[in-house]
């Protein structure tokens, strides 16, 4: 028997002006988490865990954990053994947020995000996605039909295949199970895709 095979929706994908809007829509938290989703590619529930003590270099964060939804604590990375890591870039920028949020509002542990009804445990998800709904339903920011939170995940994926990362290096930095997964949702990304080869082929056929 064949395996079924994996075919994900068309990623939305929002500008540099439509992310500019949208991280700076809700509070300090989700800005914090937009910029780790769309700057290092994150997870939401590893954003959640995001620590100081992971900086690990100028440039280079350590994804060690990640908020676990199901049991409200943190655990091992998604396709990951327990004691597993991975190490993403961290832009300038987004080095800069992790740094002023610390500062304006402490840690915990090194933990930045904490639940905001008890800082003894983890950020959970609803309160993302109360935000998210908040700001679509205010209507002040430009966000397309079908543009989801993980859509800010997937800029991190358009910025580094548009400008020519390799496309085994985003599949790391993304923690996605197999290379095929993320050739199959942002192939057309990619220098040299299937639009850039039509276009060529066709300059033959012409001749």
């Amino acid at each position: 028997m064949e395996p079924p095979q994996y075919d994900p929706e068309r990623a939305v994908i929002p500008s540099p002006a439509q992310l500019r809007d949208i991280r700076t829509a809700g509070d300090d938290r989700f800005l914090l988490i937009a910029d780790l989703m769309s700057g290092c590619g994150m997870r939401n529930g590893a954003a959640f865990a995001v620590n100081l003590n992971n900086l690990v270099a100028d440039d280079v964060y350590r994804i060690t954990e990640q908020v676990n939804q199901t049991t409200k604590t943190y655990g091992r990375l998604k396709h990951r053994k327990p004691t597993d890591y991975r190490d993403v870039p961290l832009p300038a920028r987004i080095r800069e947020t992790i740094e002023w949020y610390a500062d304006k509002h402490g840690t915990v542990d090194g933990y930045l995000l904490r639940h905001p009804q008890d800082p003894t445990k983890p950020y959970l998800v609803y309160y993302l996605q109360n935000q998210w709904q908040r700001i679509k339903r205010a209507d002040e920011v430009n966000i397309p039909d079908g543009m989801v939170i993980y859509s800010l995940r997937h800029f991190f994926a358009s910025n580094c295949l548009t400008n020519g990362i390799p496309i085994t290096d985003v599949a790391e930095w993304m923690g996605h199970k197999s290379l095929d997964i993320t050739f199959k949702i942002y192939r057309h990304l990619m220098p040299g895709s299937i639009g850039k080869a039509a276009k060529i082929l066709d300059v033959g056929l012409a001749s």
